[in-house]
């Protein structure tokens, strides 16, 4: 008898067989890869990813109860290389990295490369049972045109095998967890629900018939055929529930199985999910970010059930709705470990909404776009831009590299900007930043939005003792901002002065209207975001007044060549800036102007390699949209902060309070981490989780002071 898995306390002959094992894991994987005509792929993918555990050493380690490391995958790898040619070479990659995640096609300093493995399986290939002669896959489930898409294959192929190979060893080794996982609703009850809500909008002012207006013509737009779409709708226009509404019309239509619902920031992507929670049923919507490593908990046994699904379906997102940010989409589609990979194949079949799809990072685009049209091509997936300020990313003569658009959903963009213009823009030139204070002390109700954290603290310290002054950025605790967005939106209503800073995170579907915006000069498309938060309604008699000011101080580096863009197309288009042929120049500058430096870690290069020579590792450690790493920080906030703080010490299962948690952390960069503990500022509990212990430095109007000679200019939000 060969045997998969042993349990604790468990007599022989209730050992998981590897016979079992691989025949559940091929047939999970088959079912996985189904979506994109692969399923003769996974089958054999997951027949063979654990063939080497028929070796006598693995058997004898399983006998033995050793920790001695036996390799497993090599063998598998092997075989199918060895006697399928170049699609035994996909499959290969697959059972090599299926442990410690796709490798490197030779070697690059980046742990084992595929050589590495396939070469160990040598002197041990004759120990297994001899191959069936007829398991050989007939042909590519579609016809591909370019190294990339093979490549591409391979890690949604990888996909499949890690999540199925999770699953049937889950299924073995805890049942009772295995049988908590759940797909959640059907699309059909999510889409009568959304219906519901809309269904009472009304067109009683002359914005919200503009608003009925873009949602029933995206609703008449859910017919067509599944494509690459854009949805440009100015701020205030309602997209995110015309968007939503959108999508799963579209997925019923077309028989998909998913929203993924991408956001840019951490600091809201909350919002968006409490949003969609409000209207679909319990078990509809996961919300999946990095605040906490889930890999750091410990056993799930006494996790509310509710958690303890929402945390199962983040592993391998098999939820109807899954709402994250643009580093967690991203970031996976070109990841190599396992963990980050197992829900790629879920991707398939899906309607992918990009929210505020402007942000793309310029030196990751052509990466991203490539993704995506894969997804289309494909996977049997749509993908919508949506975004107030629609990017040049259409292909186009000048823009060979774009992408190639199949209808925009919104009625005539032009005439909609026209119809939704709200603000007129000013340029006051260049300021200090005592200019824009006085600037804002003269307003009693104002907003003044700044590209970093530091500016923000800095400028915000000097109107601090005005009436309303108020304060915002991802220095405070989602729980602080929250406060503080209640008491802003409050004053304004209630005609009360309301005076306030804040970083870019308010531009980004934060619902509040300023008859007054000030922003420091950043891209175009930040520029229009921020005045969107001014007279967002409609509710003043005559424009809202938006300026951009140049500061003395100097620009962050990072948003020099985006200032320097908006600057040219503010001068040609002087009388309306924010127009589509506006931002279309904008982003032309953005875009085309500097092809070379679209895909600036040449990302594509590691993954276009003829004869399979891809490089897996290398790439997932280039992509990288965030440079500098952040880290969670639990403030003690409030009464019921301290309450979940003092529970978390002495808990045995800590994924609830971590949850509720997260209500009252703060993300900062490693560096400014490590100096918050070298301080003595912070406490590890349990090993795991930081927390401020230093409660002076959490100021209720700014947040987490950190260190002056560690605030870096590009720490934006």
């Amino acid at each position: 008898m060969f045997y998969a898995h042993t349990k604790a306390g468990v007599d022989e002959n209730e050992w998981q067989l590897l016979d079992d094992h691989l025949i559940g894991v091929a047939k999970l994987a088959s079912k996985f890869s189904a979506i994109f005509g692969g399923s003769d792929w996974g089958e054999l993918v997951g027949k063979f990813h654990d063939y080497g555990k028929f070796k006598p050493d693995f058997q004898k380690k399983l006998h033995s109860n050793s920790n001695v490391i036996v390799d497993h995958k090599s063998i598998g790898a092997r075989l199918v290389s060895d006697h399928l040619g170049q699609a035994g070479k996909l499959l290969s990659f697959c059972i090599a990295g299926h442990h410690g995640g796709l490798p490197d096609s030779t070697h690059r300093n980046l742990g084992e490369s595929l050589d590495d493995i396939l070469d160990k399986a040598g002197p041990y290939i004759d120990s297994v049972p001899e191959l069936s002669s007829t398991f050989a896959p007939e042909k590519l489930p579609f016809t591909f045109t370019s190294v990339f898409q093979l490549s591409f294959f391979t890690r949604m192929l990888f996909s499949a095998l890690v999540d199925a190979d999770f699953l049937d060893t889950e299924r073995y080794m805890d049942p009772e967890k295995f049988s908590k996982r759940e797909s959640g609703p059907d699309l059909s009850v999510l889409y009568e629900a959304l219906n519901k809500r809309i269904s009472i909008f009304e067109p009683d002012t002359y914005i919200n018939k503009l608003r009925c207006e873009i949602l029933d013509h995206c609703l008449e737009s859910a017919e067509r055929d599944p494509g690459l779409f854009s949805l440009t709708v100015p701020t205030g226009g309602g997209k995110t529930l015309t968007s939503m509404a959108f999508a799963l019309k579209h997925a019923l239509k077309h028989g998909m199985r998913r929203v993924i619902y991408v956001i840019p920031y951490t600091s809201i992507i909350e919002q968006n999910a409490h949003v969609f929670k409000q209207i679909f049923p319990p078990g509809s919507v996961i919300e999946h970010h990095s605040n906490f490593d889930s890999s750091k908990l410990k056993d799930e046994e006494e996790i509310p059930s509710a958690d303890l699904k929402h945390r199962l379906a983040c592993e391998n997102w098999d939820a109807p709705v899954v709402v994250t940010t643009n580093v967690q989409f991203f970031e996976s589609l070109f990841a190599a470990k396992p963990s980050r990979c197992r829900k790629l194949h879920n991707l398939a079949g899906s309607v992918v909404i990009l929210d505020e799809a402007q942000m793309l990072p310029v030196e990751y685009l052509k990466p991203c776009m490539r993704g995506l049209e894969e997804l289309v091509e494909n996977y049997n997936s749509s993908v919508v831009l949506c975004t107030a300020t629609q990017p040049a990313l259409q292909k186009s003569e000048n823009f060979t590299d774009g992408l190639e658009i199949a209808a925009e959903l919104a009625p005539d963009p032009d005439r909609m900007h026209r119809e939704f213009k709200r603000t007129k823009l000013h340029d006051k030139g260049v300021l200090s930043l005592d200019e824009v204070a006085q600037e804002i002390c003269g307003k009693d109700q104002g907003l003044c939005i700044v590209n970093t954290r530091a500016r923000a603290a800095e400028l915000f310290s000097k109107i601090k003792d005005e009436p309303g002054a108020g304060h915002l950025s991802a220095l405070m605790c989602p729980a602080h901002r929250s406060e503080v967005l209640t008491d802003i939106r409050a004053r304004l209503a209630a005609g009360k002065p309301c005076r306030v800073v804040s970083t870019q995170l308010i531009e980004a579907g934060v619902d509040v209207s300023f008859p007054v915006v000030i922003r420091e000069l950043a891209g175009l498309d930040s520029i229009a975001q921020a005045a969107g938060r001014c007279n967002r309604e409609g509710e003043l008699a005559e424009m809202g007044q938006v300026s951009v000011f140049e500061p003395a101080e100097g620009l962050a580096g990072y948003f020099r060549q985006a200032a320097g863009n908006a600057q040219n197309t503010l001068r040609l288009h002087p009388e309306d800036s924010f127009s589509p042929q506006a931002m279309h120049h904008f982003f032309a500058d953005t875009y085309w102007l500097k092809s070379d430096q679209l895909d600036k870690k040449k990302v594509l290069e590691d993954l276009n390699s003829p004869h399979g020579q891809w490089d897996f590792r290398t790439a997932a450690k280039k992509f990288r949209l965030i440079e500098n790493e952040m880290v969670p920080i639990i403030v003690k906030y409030n009464d019921k902060a301290e309450k979940l703080l003092r529970d978390l010490v002495f808990a045995d299962f800590p994924a609830s309070i971590l949850r509720k948690l997260q209500q009252f952390t703060v993300q900062v960069y490693t560096q400014q981490f490590a100096a918050l503990n070298d301080m003595g500022a912070i406490e590890i509990v349990d090993e795991s989780y930081a927390v401020l212990v230093d409660e002076s430095l959490y100021d209720f109007e700014a947040g987490l002071l950190v260190p002056e000679n560690i605030s870096n200019d590009n720490f934006i939000v």
